[in-house]
């Protein structure tokens, strides 16, 4: 792996090595016309495997997902296989519609195809261009794409699958478009049913908030999903908030911490205010490490790291008043700013609307979706 350095203007542990996606002429970030081998258009998702060298990229807007068997050696550096279509030179929908999240769950390659209402899986990452996938979960197979299946809601169908996680025990996804999360035990390769759903009171429930206005047993767009030991943290983006639902979960459970606002009953945005270290406004992201949690603040155009001293230290009876705060912050020159690219020219370590994310204790990569690119930090 190659070291560099860069400023950092932001108070942060990261600092930015290695930039994918097209070039920035001019300081700004525009979409290439036709797609390339190493331009990206709205990437939504990035997974990263530092030893094997790999890099998972969701490029959103042109419906494919790219993949790098080696480390970039160099910014904009092109990648190697594309899924989704025939060649790099290709575009629009079709065995992609609009792929957000990324991963490798036990060796297979899984991709949330949002706009298919599927997610689909490789029993290995492939190495050649427009492999097919092994497995389709959501649908009955790859020629079916209608939300929950073209039928009325219920557990064998999603709408909008943006978001997803593993454990050692479950499969979790974010069923964003029915605002639940459904739980699984386990990988559902054989189209399992779900155990039991979150954010609802049943599998047939799909309300905003539930119907009920926003609590702590409620979503509005649930997203990204993370998991660790003791909780399962999910990014309820359109609450403007991050979830803590302590484990072992069960149906219909309540979430016992709340990041981005102040009680459980309130999601506020606020867009023309400083914001602090504690605030959040569509937070599409959120990824764990060992000792903190890593948070896509979008609208802020910012990342936010919070050390798990923040909610340890938090007694689960103060359900009044959350109010955990980030330590650190990239993206901005303080807590109190949220201009896109600090109202500035594109950087290194800029962001206009980072969306997905994916981090371990050393490295971290941001899928930085309006400025087409995705970027990788390096924890110094």
């Amino acid at each position: 792996m190659i070291q560099e350095t860069s400023s950092v203007r932001s108070p942060s542990p990261y600092q930015p090595v290695r930039w994918l996606g097209g070039a920035s002429n001019g300081g700004l970030m525009l979409p290439e016309a036709q797609p390339k081998p190493h331009t990206l258009y709205a990437p939504r998702g990035v997974y990263v495997d530092v030893e094997r060298e790999l890099i998972v990229v969701a490029d959103s807007g042109n419906h494919r997902i790219l993949i790098w068997h080696r480390w970039p050696e160099y910014d904009h550096a092109p990648a190697d296989i594309v899924l989704g279509q025939a060649g790099f030179y290709d575009e629009g929908p079709k065995l992609l519609h609009l792929p957000t999240a990324v991963s490798v769950i036990q060796d297979m390659l899984v991709v949330a195809d949002a706009w298919h209402h599927r997610l689909l899986v490789w029993d290995t990452v492939p190495i050649v261009n427009n492999a097919l996938p092994d497995y389709v979960i959501g649908q009955n197979d790859l020629n079916e794409h209608l939300p929950n299946r073209g039928t009325s809601p219920g557990p064998a169908g999603f709408y909008w699958p943006y978001g997803f996680c593993a454990d050692e025990h479950f499969f979790y996804v974010a069923d964003t478009g029915n605002r639940r999360v459904l739980v699984y035990k386990g990988l559902p390769l054989s189209d399992e049913k779900p155990d039991f759903v979150l954010g609802q009171k049943d599998f047939q429930t799909t309300l905003e908030n539930r119907g009920e206005g926003v609590g702590p047993r409620s979503f509005r767009w649930p997203h990204a999903i993370t998991c660790d030991d003791t909780y399962v943290w999910i990014a309820d983006a359109g609450n403007h908030r991050i979830l803590g639902f302590k484990k072992p979960l069960s149906m219909d459970q309540e979430a016992t911490l709340c990041i981005g606002q102040d009680t459980f009953y309130e999601n506020y945005e606020l867009p023309h205010v400083p914001q602090g270290p504690a605030r959040l406004r569509f937070p599409y992201g959120v990824i764990r490490t060992t000792d903190e949690l890593v948070v896509a603040d979008t609208a802020n155009n910012r990342i936010l790291v919070f050390e798990e001293k923040a909610w340890l230290d938090r007694s689960e009876s103060s359900l009044n008043n959350m109010q955990l705060s980030a330590s650190f912050v990239l993206g901005q020159d303080d807590f109190s700013a949220s201009g896109e690219n600090r109202w500035g020219r594109v950087d290194h370590d800029s962001f206009c609307w980072p969306y997905g994310i994916w981090a371990d204790q050393d490295w971290l990569a941001v899928a930085d979706s309006g400025n087409n690119r995705v970027t990788l930090w390096q924890r110094m």
